[in-house]
């Protein structure tokens, strides 16, 4: 009882409501909820701190930042808002404020990749048939998942695919400018049941077998250690899990490797599916996709043993 008796005294507060229901529609810092909120740091850190506590929010640390969203165990929080009137004129203009914050997190981060001069669509700048290859995943996919992991997510594109087939999923990158981008895309689509957060593929910060679906799109070829990072993905992956690289074929394009800092020149089927198999999965058929550079679409199936014999952990998700 006193569980639910604490999410209830955190939630039944106006300003912890306003937090609460600006957080189920996207992740937010501090700093971004005072200037929606008006409020002060000091305050709303306050309030945050309680929310967080009472397991309503979760707090993503990244580098100087921490980002604040609903927690998965927050079902109270979601009936609670369920119940808000759609015409509360709070709620509206919290709402408004955090679109014109969402809308200038793209505009910052859009302007220092035109900075540094780095192209963050890679699947346009090589003119990759996008619709093709997501049409080609999702055949792959089953019709409804729990939960799915798109690692080194970019800019979020591909979380528009699955998050309409899935309960809840998660973006993660290594760049905190391609998360911006991916942040803002989930607010303007307004994608509640999609997250993204900092995070290194090679250490990811999730726990063992804890979804069904992990996706690594155009990620590979930038990998110094393919073997490590596919071993990575398909630990968080429940036994039968679907794990999908999707990348290049084997290619000639020097100017990638030199232009766009890819590692590798494309990828052929022997070398993905024994590194699966060293991963602990076994290989299905690929599928290839036809454009200007040929992309194959690799998935594998978590094996039950390999999950089995996974070591503890006390990751959070």
């Amino acid at each position: 009882m006193e569980p639910l008796l604490t999410q209830l005294r955190a939630s039944a507060e106006p300003t912890r409501l306003r937090l609460l229901a600006l957080c189920a529609r996207g992740a937010f810092c501090v700093s971004e909820f005072c200037a929606i909120l008006g409020q002060s740091q000091p305050r709303l850190s306050r309030h945050l701190k309680l929310l967080v506590e009472a397991g309503l929010l979760e707090r993503l640390p990244e580098g100087a930042n921490a980002y604040f969203q609903l927690a998965d165990e927050a079902g109270l929080a979601r009936a609670l808002l369920a119940r808000l009137p759609e015409d509360d004129a709070t709620i509206a203009a919290d709402r408004r404020a955090a679109a014109r914050i969402a809308a200038e997190r793209a505009r910052v981060a859009s302007e220092s990749f035109r900075a540094h001069g780095a192209d963050w669509d890679e699947m346009r700048a090589l003119g990759l048939p996008a619709p093709a290859i997501e049409a080609a995943l999702v055949r792959l996919m089953p019709k409804r998942v729990a939960r799915a992991v798109d690692i080194g997510t970019g800019t979020g594109k591909l979380l528009d695919v699955l998050a309409p087939r899935a309960d809840a999923v998660l973006g993660l990158d290594a760049s905190r400018e391609m998360l911006a981008l991916a942040r803002a895309r989930l607010a303007e689509r307004n994608l509640a049941n999609a997250s993204v957060r900092l995070a290194d593929m090679y250490r990811l910060p999730l726990p063992d077998a804890g979804f069904d679906l992990a996706t690594l799109q155009m990620v590979l070829h930038y990998a110094d250690d393919p073997v490590a990072a596919l071993a990575e993905a398909a630990r968080v992956l429940k036994p039968d899990g679907l794990l999908v690289v999707i990348d290049l074929a084997p290619h000639e394009r020097g100017d990638l490797l030199r232009g766009l800092a890819h590692r590798w020149p494309g990828f052929d089927d022997a070398a993905i599916a024994g590194w699966m198999g060293e991963a602990g999965c076994a290989p299905l058929p690929p599928v290839e996709v036809a454009g200007p550079l040929a992309v194959r679409l690799w998935p594998a199936r978590r094996m039950a043993a390999a999950a089995a014999m996974l070591p503890e952990t006390t990751l959070q998700f």
